[in-house]
């Protein structure tokens, strides 16, 4: 299938990458945008991941309260310059990642921050739960390391699915931006109010 301009034009509107690269990916993908999108995204990754270890001095700091006034949240993403910061891509995703932690919850920012206590408590349970089930020892441990990644899915900002796209992560989120932008980003921390709830 021929890759048209307006192809082009389509999936560099939805995802915000060159030109040249989008003309590409619909070139694998023989023309399917939604396959082309998935190419980009998983290109994206590879680039986040690449970018990962450099500096991140610059970024923002933002908040978002939530109708009415009952929850509040601030939010801390770092990025590589100045420049990047005060780019709207930038200040549309740190405003994302408040709204998301407004609406999600999340008591990490990822999974390497949850106490190991806390993850051997979370191990405990669901391996009672899997033997009071009567499932086979072997399956057990599957089951475990199932109920382990829900857990971080649930807890960990990163691993949540964005509240504004399910589809895909917060993560994920924040690599398409690496790869849009083509700096490291990271989320460094958040808190989050709720009017009247105990420390």
């Amino acid at each position: 299938m021929e890759v048209t301009a307006a192809m082009v034009k389509q999936l560099r509107d939805k995802t915000g990458v060159g030109m040249m690269k989008c003309k590409a990916a619909l070139a694998e993908a023989a023309g399917d945008l939604g396959e082309a999108e998935k190419i980009l995204r998983k290109q994206g990754v590879a680039t986040a991941a690449k970018k990962a270890g450099r500096a991140t001095g610059e970024g923002l700091v933002s908040s978002y309260i939530h109708t009415g006034g009952k929850i509040g949240v601030l939010v801390e993403v770092n990025c590589e310059t100045d420049f990047a910061a005060r780019s709207s891509d930038f200040q549309q995703l740190v405003h994302g990642v408040a709204m998301h932690v407004a609406a999600a919850a999340p008591r990490f920012v990822r999974r390497e921050e949850v106490d190991e206590g806390m993850l051997a408590t979370e191990r405990e349970i669901a391996r009672e739960q899997a033997l009071k089930s009567g499932k086979p020892e072997k399956v057990v441990e599957k089951i475990v390391d199932g109920k382990l990644e829900k857990f971080y899915e649930e807890n960990c900002l990163l691993e949540q699915p964005y509240v504004k796209d399910p589809d895909r992560s917060v993560g994920q989120l924040v690599a398409d931006m690496v790869s849009k932008i083509g700096e490291n980003i990271q989320v460094r921390r958040f808190v989050r109010f709720v009017l009247g709830e105990q420390e």
